[in-house]
């Protein structure tokens, strides 16, 4: 087992995906951290288990592809592993944690406006909105590498999302943590 912490941003989590995939060759891949929510059934603290992922920020829309279609990989979702969201749920039941599974969407930003929430929400149906899963779903996909995104909710996505954000994400990463670590164990 080897753990990294990426850095903030797409860039930063593609490196470090294929980085642990060539350097050290690993098989799967977890991505955790925290997130914003852009479904409003979601609360502070809820764990988001992606079921897939989406890069709400890329845009070929004038060669006439739709908002978020990866070209490399002719698709728009990202699916996560089904047996790693299966244990990645198994583990929060046992934890008592609020959970939610859908769509997560990445994209460069930190969003914190109620329209650009909105679009995403309406656009890709994401329950939650970060800035590296997305990325990591796209180096997984490219070399054949399974892989699931855990989130735990920081903020809202919205414009208190930069109040919240510093309040909360202790409180959201050391929920996440926890999580993680039951599931490296049941792996």
């Amino acid at each position: 087992m080897v753990i990294a912490k990426c850095g903030v941003g797409k860039v930063c989590a593609a490196v470090c995906a294929q980085t642990m995939i060539f350097h050290f060759g690993a098989d799967t891949l977890i991505n955790s951290g925290v997130a914003g929510a852009l479904d409003t059934s979601l609360s502070i603290g809820d764990i988001v288990i992606a079921t897939s992922l989406v890069q709400h920020d890329v845009d070929t829309s004038p060669l006439g592809d739709p908002v978020g279609y990866i070209s490399e990989l002719k698709k728009i979702e990202m699916p996560t592993s089904s047996a790693l969201v299966d244990l990645a749920e198994k583990v929060a039941q046992k934890q008592n944690v609020r959970y939610h599974k859908g769509v997560i969407a990445s994209g460069d930003c930190f969003v914190a406006a109620p329209e650009t929430k909105q679009t995403i929400r309406q656009r890709f149906g994401a329950k939650a909105c970060e800035m590296e899963g997305g990325a990591m779903a796209q180096v997984c996909q490219m070399n054949d590498v399974p892989f699931v995104v855990l989130r735990a909710i920081s903020d809202t996505a919205d414009d208190r999302a930069s109040m919240d954000y510093p309040t909360f994400v202790a409180i959201a990463a050391e929920k996440m943590a926890k999580l993680v670590k039951e599931v490296l164990k049941e792996m």
